[in-house]
Order: structure tokens, then C-alpha cells, then sequence
């Protein structure tokens, strides 16, 4: 589930348009602005920022439970960075577990989706901001994030409605970012470069999950 240590992630990388607006304000004589408030300034320009509504979902079937905001970073997704993949994690504990851990701001670590063994989806993240679930800065940054309730080593954990659930999900990411629906760019959280996590395990059916997705993909949800 997510990163087990403080992220790296916490420092925001200043953007293009950060970069230009700063430019802008130097230009002008104004005083040299702090890194932070500089990588804040952007949001601040007209016409930039998409709109957002309190309790919104990104994905029709899925309940909205917020996750501490220390456990991700405020985006504009795709527009500052791409979304070309989708990572596959298992949370290592019940569903309970992991929403109260993506709710704890000490945890530093949450992700987009919760995919329960029923195939019920909670949203914790929006997949407009960037959530720290991969242990990797740039894979964060252009993925999104799903877990799935149950142990790695517990092969009955992985259900037929959490697999049916999780690919609808998937198919709709994809589609959404025209993510092509293959294995390199559907991925294990183990697959991550740099992570020390094994998710989703050895009994994770990856060919039975892909051909649901794809099977997703073409019908209309």
C-alpha cells in the first residue's frame, strides 16, 4: 500500500508557467519570490485551474471519502503533467485500514482509488492532483493510483467482483487519457523503478485482469 517512508514527493516541482509568470514578476522589479510561493503562484492566474465542486468523483461508480491532503499535492492534471498509466497496488489490510491510513497526514502516502472485495470504489484523491502512491516522484506525477482490499499472499482476497470493478475503472482512466490498454502502461506497483513494495503479488491474474479491461474498454459503462 502506497510508500511505506515520508515521500519525496512533497517538495512541488515549479512548472513551466510558474517559471514564466516568475520571469515576469523579475522583470518587472518586484522582489525575488520564495521557490514555494513561486511554485504557488500559477494557480492564482485567471483561467487556469479547473473547476472543482467539494465531494466530486472522476469515476460515476465510486463514493467520495477525502484523503489527508499531506498525503497528496494539488495538480492540474493533464494539463501540468500527463496521465499515461495506471498502477495496480494490493493494501496489505482491509479496506477500513487503508482509508484510515490515507486519512492520517502522517502516513504521506495515499492513493486515487479503493477497490473493495465486494467491487464497491471509494475516491480518495482527484485524478486532477497528484497522489503519493508509487515511491516514485515522476511516476506519481503521471499515473493513477489504485489499491485493492486484501494480502498479497491470500490468493482468495483477489475476488471476481474486485477484478470485474477495478478493470471497469481502469477501462474508464484509459479511455479518459487515451492510456493504451496494455502492460506497459497498466502496471504493478512492484514494477515501479525504485519502490521495495511486491504489490499486487504473484497471484494478481494479470492476463485474466487485462482481458477485462479490454473488455471494458470497448463497451460503453
Amino acid at each position: 500500500m502506497g510508500e511505506r517512508k515520508a515521500s519525496k514527493d512533497g517538495d512541488r516541482k515549479v512548472g513551466r508557467r510558474a517559471l514564466l509568470i516568475g520571469g515576469t514578476v523579475a522583470a518587472a522589479g518586484s522582489a525575488v519570490l520564495a521557490r514555494d510561493e513561486l511554485a504557488r503562484l500559477w494557480w492564482r492566474a485567471p483561467g487556469v485551474e479547473k473547476p472543482r465542486k467539494e465531494g466530486e468523483v472522476d469515476y460515476a461508480g465510486a463514493r467520495w471519502v477525502a484523503a489527508s491532503d499531506a498525503n497528496w499535492r494539488r495538480a492540474d492534471r493533464p494539463d501540468d503533467y500527463g496521465i499515461d498509466m495506471v498502477v495496480i497496488h494490493v493494501t496489505q489490510g482491509s479496506f477500513d485500514s487503508a482509508v484510515k491510513a490515507f486519512q492520517d497526514p502522517g502516513h504521506k502516502a495515499a492513493a486515487h482509488y479503493i477497490v473493495r472485495q465486494d467491487g464497491h470504489v471509494t475516491q480518495m484523491i482527484r485524478e486532477l492532483d497528484v497522489a503519493y502512491h508509487a515511491g516514485n516522484r515522476d511516476y506519481n506525477e503521471r499515473s493513477v493510483g489504485i489499491e485493492h482490499e486484501g494480502f498479497v499472499d491470500r490468493p482468495r482476497d483477489l475476488t471476481d467482483r474486485m477484478y470485474e470493478a477495478s478493470a471497469r475503472l481502469t477501462a474508464r482512466i484509459c479511455a479518459r487519457y487515451d492510456i493504451p490498454v496494455d502492460r506497459e502502461h497498466i502496471i504493478g506497483h512492484v514494477e515501479v523503478p525504485g519502490t521495495d513494495h511486491t504489490d499486487p503479488g504473484p497471484h494478481w491474474n494479470w492476463d485474466k485482469y487485462m482481458r477485462l479491461v479490454r473488455e471494458a474498454r470497448t463497451t460503453r459503462t
